[in-house]
């Protein structure tokens, strides 16, 4: 099992992914398609030339998902039982097609569940970094673990 359980997380834990993702103006036009936000900021090219950007900015929900997507791997991948919440979203920078994004995670805290003795709960805070070093996105989740099976 690549993800960690509940007793092998401890808060102030650092994980730098080695999984980085250059996004594409494909995915952003997909994204947007499929969540059915037409916002000319994100798909309208001629519009965005006009804008302080100048080109279309990446959906700020693909890029919180993508950065949660890239800690998988690493922290909870078969181990998770569900996301409870995100909490203190931001987004201090754009993220543009042909970006290259890469996460830091740091376990913030951990508790043990209190309805369900085989889990626990514990937050972290999953940060987004493009090819520069910009942080262009920033959130604290919480998640529902499974505790280490017990034989």
């Amino acid at each position: 099992m690549a993800g960690k359980y509940y007793e092998q997380l401890e808060a102030g834990q650092i994980f730098e992914h080695e999984i980085r993702k250059t996004v594409t103006e494909s995915e952003n036009v997909w994204f947007c398609g499929a969540t059915f936000n037409a916002a000319q900021i994100h798909v309208d090219a001629e519009y965005c030339r006009q804008t302080e950007f100048g080109r279309p900015l990446f959906n700020s929900i693909f890029t919180l998902g993508l950065v949660i997507g890239l800690s998988v791997q690493d922290t909870t991948l078969g181990t998770t039982v569900a996301n409870l919440g995100m909490t203190e979203v931001r987004f201090p920078q754009p993220v543009f097609a042909g970006d290259t994004l890469r996460a830091v995670t740091t376990v913030v805290e951990k508790r043990p569940s209190e309805s369900r003795p085989g889990q626990g709960v514990v937050t972290f805070r999953h940060q987004g970094f493009n090819q520069r070093g910009e942080e262009v996105c920033v959130c604290l989740r919480q998640a529902l673990m499974l505790r280490t099976p017990q034989p």
